[in-house]
């Protein structure tokens, strides 16, 4: 891992698998919807799409698994069993909590740059108890280009009234990560390794790490510093 250095003036978070353990949710809810359909899951055509927009994932879904479905029938069908799933199955990831209460000691403003849709967002954050954290959330839905595009970044910084590269991104997936370094962020990856690797990073950004523990620690280095 390469020596961290940067004093953010505001945090982006993607959301599913970084903030919160929401892809073995995700997991079942989607495992559900294809059952409906005489499908089993096949994590082989869910790989590559990990990070996408939601219609740009199901749009996958669809032609991997060959629905007949439309990709509004299908979102409708896979937000619905994730609403209701969210309160009783989606669990912070380490160090979510410390690093959100550090960052709103600090003063430091945060925002949610999701490739999930705004009713997934707002319901995660809820269940959490999250509101008070976060200044905005971004839908990949209010951005012409979802991930790995930087676009959901660049809305982020701006609507936290900063530049892309005065942020440090956090992400759990190569496209997420993609993102946020294309524009101009600097980006922790933590790894979530249900559905990645650590070396699928090596060439997006040197920073790499275990858990949202490492933030709070190397933020507080720089808060010393």
């Amino acid at each position: 891992m390469n020596t961290f250095d940067f004093c953010p003036r505001g945090v982006i978070f993607d959301m599913d698998g970084l903030l919160v353990d929401s892809e073995p949710v995700w997991a079942i809810a989607e495992g559900a919807m294809l059952e409906a359909r005489g499908r089993a899951m096949d994590h082989e055509i869910h790989r590559p799409l990990i990070g996408m927009r939601m219609r740009e994932f199901l749009a996958g879904v669809r032609t991997g698994y060959r629905l007949s479905d439309t990709v509004d029938e299908l979102a409708a069908d896979v937000t619905a069993r994730m609403i209701a799933l969210i309160p009783h199955k989606v669990i912070p990831r380490p160090g979510a909590v410390e690093l959100l209460a550090y960052l709103q000691t600090r003063r430091i403003p945060c925002a949610i740059a999701s490739s999930s849709p705004m009713p997934i967002i707002d319901a995660v954050v809820t269940s959490q108890r999250w509101d008070t954290y976060f200044e905005t959330h971004v839908c990949g839905d209010d951005v012409a280009h979802g991930k790995p595009a930087p676009d959901i970044y660049l809305e982020a910084a701006r609507r936290l009234g900063l530049a892309a590269a005065e942020c440090l991104a956090l992400e759990d997936s190569p496209n997420g990560s993609r993102a946020a370094v294309a524009a101009g962020a600097v980006t922790i990856a933590i790894p979530d390794l249900s559905h990645t690797t650590r070396e699928a990073f090596t060439e997006i950004t040197p920073y790499v790490f275990e858990s949202l523990h490492e933030v709070v620690t190397v933020l507080e280095t720089c808060a010393l510093g």
